[in-house]
This record gives C-alpha cells, structure tokens and sequence, in this order.
C-alpha cells in the first residue's frame, strides 16, 4: 500500500474528514505523500508516520488543550525531536494548559510551551503500536473483500460461459 486515502485515515485515527482538511490548510497535519493543492479530485494521501501524528493531535484536543497551543507544541516537537527514529520513544505529559516532552530515559521532560504543571502521559510509542494494529486489520478486511470480489467475479464468469 502507498499510502492511506484521507477516508481511511479517518476511520484509522478516528479524526473527521473536516479536521483532516481543516488541519492541512492551516499546516498542522500535513499529508507528507500527496496533498490536494487546492485542486479538486486530487486526493490526500497520509503516510503512516501522518497517522500517528493525527491521533497525537486528536489527543491531545481531546483532553482539553487549544488548537493554539496543540499547534506551538507540535511545531516544537517536529523541530525538536526526530520523529522518524523515535516516534515509539517520545512521550507526552500535559494539563490541559501545557505540554511536555519527556525524554527516553524519563530523566529529562522539557516544556514544549515553556508553561503548566503536569498531569497526564500521551504516549505516543502506544498510539503507533495502535495505529499499527489498526492498518494490519484494515489491510487484512480489505485483502478479505478484494478475495471476495474475485470469487464474485469468477462465479459471473462461469455463469456467463455456461449460458
């Protein structure tokens, strides 16, 4: 699979399609494979680091913290921290006001607001885990339904030569 149709990402990350397009135009989650360009009929493709990042920011919106500050703390993080080689290392703890990182050896936790006090973990190493687990039954439902087609098509087939 290249990449995740802005639908699929939807039911892989639980974010509408409203926040998908809403979150590209203001350049907080960006589909990095392909992005529309403002043209229609061109479809959004998210790469799987893209999903990770989605359910991050749902998230963290989800417990309370603003667009605002969601956004100067994920711009902090893709400057910050190497996203690609540690997504499964990098934790997040906040309070609904700011939001921390907390290095892999849980010795360093660094204000990525530079504000608040802490309060709960969104671990991220656990959402990649989920969204992992996620896209493997997707693709297996999907494998199931193009097997099924196939036998639908052959089925047409036979019927259609034996008549």
């Amino acid at each position: 699979m290249d990449g995740f149709s802005a639908q699929q990402a939807c039911r892989l990350t639980g974010c509408t399609a409203h926040q998908l397009r809403y979150w590209d135009r203001v350049n907080l989650v960006r589909p990095t494979l392909q992005r529309t360009g403002g043209r229609p009929g061109r479809r959004r493709l998210y790469a799987f680091r893209d999903l990770v990042a989605l359910r991050v920011v749902k998230s963290l919106l989800d417990n309370g913290m603003s667009l605002q500050r969601v956004r100067r703390a994920w711009d902090y993080l893709r400057r910050t921290a190497d996203m690609d080689r540690h997504l499964a290392e990098v934790r997040l703890i906040t309070d609904g006001h700011s939001i921390f990182r907390v290095a892999s050896n849980d010795e360093e936790v660094v204000d990525a607001l530079r504000e608040g006090q802490l309060a709960f973990f969104v671990a991220i190493g656990e959402i990649t885990r989920e969204v992992a687990e996620d896209v493997t039954r997707f693709e297996l439902d999907r494998e199931q339904f193009l097997e099924m087609l196939r036998r639908v098509e052959d089925d047409v087939s036979i019927e259609a030569s034996g008549s």
